[in-house]
């Protein structure tokens, strides 16, 4: 058991490293990135994580989204309010998804950074800052 949380560990840290070093080096601009990689618990919670950097949220909040795509399965997984100073930072979405449950194994996440804006009629409206697509393999955790 030891032996495989260790090597689990070891390419979770790859695969961060990986999928981050890109939007490390973006520079000065909003971009947003997904681990290659997920966690889904025996309770049916999936966790998936990535990178995202944000200049302005003085028009209105932003949101990291995700869906996750497994076979014939889509859900949304969580959203995370995102700090826009320019700085990289992570994100988390966790949720909770049954009827079917995701397995272990490979899949797909389609993550945005979305700005939330008043429209004319004082209804919000989302404007779409970043959208990523990755492959991930989901992991038991």
């Amino acid at each position: 058991m030891r032996v495989r949380l260790a090597l689990t560990a070891a390419g979770l840290l790859a695969a961060v490293t990986a999928a981050t070093a890109p939007l490390a080096h973006a520079g000065g601009a909003d971009g947003l990135s997904v681990d290659g990689f997920g966690l889904v618990a025996a309770d049916s919670t999936v966790t998936l994580s990535g990178t995202y950097r944000c200049l302005d949220d003085s028009a209105g909040p932003v949101l990291v989204g995700s869906t996750l795509v497994q076979g014939s399965r889509s859900a949304g997984i969580g959203g995370t309010r995102a700090v826009c100073d320019g700085r990289l930072h992570t994100w988390v979405n966790t949720s909770v998804v049954k009827d079917p449950a995701y397995q272990p194994g490979t899949a797909h996440v389609r993550a945005t950074l979305m700005q939330l804006t008043t429209g004319e009629t004082g209804l919000p409206t989302p404007g779409f800052l970043a959208t990523e697509t990755s492959d991930v393999e989901l992991y038991e955790g």
